[in-house]
This record gives C-alpha cells, sequence and structure tokens, in this order.
C-alpha cells in the first residue's frame, strides 16, 4: 500500500501536526520538531509530546508512517570547527525530540564541503556525526536525503550516500529519503520508462532497497542533471505525470512514507487524492 501524505504545519504545537495530515487525507506526513531556522528552539514539553503521540494513534499515524525533517542550518560535514559543533549539538537534539514523540526515523540532509575540504573528507566528517550522534541515543533511524547537488552539497549521487553508509557503525539505524525532484536534478533522469529503470537499478546497486525508509515525491522546475532545487507541483514540471504513474505502481515503494514538498499546500489534497487514485489503478 502507498502512504501518501505531505510535510504539515506545527502552528502552535507539533501536537497538531497529526490532525493537519488527516485533513488533507494524508495517510502519511512529515514535519519539523523545532524551528527549521534557528540553532536554538523552545523544548517539547511533556504535555505536547503526549499530545502528539495520542492525536498520531486517534488518526492512525504509526511511526513508520511520519519522517521528520531536520533544521537547515544543520551541516553535518562542516570544515568550520564552530559551526560543525553547532550543527553536532542540533542534530543530536533533533533525534532526541524524535525519541521524545515516539517517532522512529529522522530524515537529514547529509552536508556541504563548502568548497573548503576535500569531498572525501567531507563525506567521513558527515559519517562521523552520524555514528556521535546515535551513540548517544535509541530507537531512531537517521536518514539520508539525497540532495539535487547545488553548490557545494553531497549526497546528490547516490556513490556519495554509499560512501557515509559504509562509514556508519550502526547500519539498522542508517537508512536513505530519495527525493524525486533532487534525483532528476542530480542527473538521474527519472522523467522516461528507460531512465526510471535505470535510475532504480542504480540504487539497488550501488545503496540497495533495504536502506529506503521514505520518499519525497515533487515535480522539478528544471530539467535533469540541472542541479538546480526547486520543486513543483505533481504533474507540472519536468517529471510529469507519467513518472508519477509508474511510481504509484511500483510495489518497491509501499509501506514507506510518500511526502509531498511541492509548492502550493492549496492543493496538497488535490494532489494526494490524485496520487491515490493512480495507486488504486496499478
Amino acid at each position: 500500500m502507498k502512504y501518501i501524505g505531505a510535510h504539515v504545519s506545527t502552528s502552535n504545537g507539533v501536537q497538531n501536526a497529526p490532525v493537519n495530515a488527516h485533513l488533507i487525507g494524508a495517510e502519511a506526513f512529515a514535519l519539523f520538531t523545532r524551528n527549521p531556522s534557528r540553532w536554538k528552539s523552545k523544548p517539547i514539553t511533556d504535555a505536547a509530546a503526549e499530545a502528539f503521540k495520542a492525536e498520531c494513534e486517534k488518526y492512525g499515524f504509526t511511526p513508520d508512517r511520519i519522517l521528520p525533517h531536520d533544521s537547515y542550518l544543520i551541516n553535518l560535514g562542516s570544515p568550520e570547527p564552530e559551526k560543525l559543533a553547532m550543527s553536532r549539538e542540533a542534530f543530536l537534539d533533533e533525534l532526541k525530540r524524535c525519541e521524545q514523540l515516539g517517532l522512529t526515523m529522522l530524515n537529514f540532509h547529509p552536508g556541504s564541503h563548502l568548497n573548503q575540504i576535500d569531498p572525501d573528507l567531507c563525506l567521513a566528517l558527515i559519517a562521523d556525526s552520524i555514528n556521535r550522534a546515535l551513540e548517544s541515543t535509541t530507537g531512531v533511524t537517521a536518514v539520508i536525503e539525497n540532495t539535487a547537488g547545488q553548490g557545494s552539497n553531497l549526497g546528490h549521487d547516490f556513490a556519495q550516500i554509499a560512501a557515509i553508509i559504509d562509514r556508519v557503525e550502526d547500519k539498522s539505524r542508517v537508512g536513505v529519503c530519495i527525493d524525486t525532484c533532487h534525483t532528476l536534478a542530480a542527473g538521474y533522469d527519472l522523467s522516461t520508462p528507460e531512465g526510471y529503470d535505470a535510475t532504480w537499478r542504480d540504487f539497488e546497486r550501488i545503496i540497495g532497497w533495504k536502506y529506503l525508509k521514505g520518499m519525497h515525491i515533487n515535480d522539478s522546475k528544471k530539467g535533469a542533471g540541472s542541479r538546480v532545487d526547486r520543486h513543483e507541483s505533481i504533474g507540472g514540471g519536468a517529471l510529469g505525470d507519467s513518472f508519477f504513474k509508474m511510481l504509484m505502481a511500483d510495489p518497491r515503494f509501499d509501506n514507506i512514507p510518500l511526502i509531498l514538498e511541492t509548492p502550493n499546500e492549496e492543493i496538497w489534497a488535490d494532489e494526494i487524492a490524485r496520487l491515490k487514485q493512480w495507486a488504486s489503478q496499478s
């Protein structure tokens, strides 16, 4: 079964995310557990955490359908010692928030070398950052999101993600989230049947299906290999309806959260309904 949802608002508290997801017909959702644009955020109160769990139970959202996203500021491969330390502290806080909420995954962008250190050294720093955080937490899987390859961002090549995973000590607590817009922008042409098949063969060979924990399902304003991260509404960009119909018919993407991050949240309910319809036709 396809669990389709969106990255929903937590305005006035994380406990509001489950109902916001339910109202758009979602069967999965993503959220920020803290302000994504600040290094420090107020702790989640015990009352809010318990309310979040109760709302998830009320609307049928189990932890395997919830994919929280970490702060945009975090760079686990930063070449700047102060920023690396701040990033590691914030990432650990994100994992602990997930623990508090009873969640089992945390989605994050791997990091950037900022053109100051060798990419391989940056990949090693990212893996070391993950190892440190996992040693201090339990029960939450660190889920690496692939990137579009803008600037000095790493993780746009499946081999880079595999290199990080290879260095993670507890491989039972590391996974991958594939963003469809990022994948196309990075040069994996998902827009044709041939490119679709080739991309997933590469994923299986280089990373492996056992690591796939979720997806961000977005169309792309720019074409294959553009290295430009610009999301578009479903069917309105370079991927087009045909890609999403292939995805909805593909059983390899059953039973994981499929999360919309498309730009117009006013049509999320319609997009979810359309994707569900294509899934039901498979």
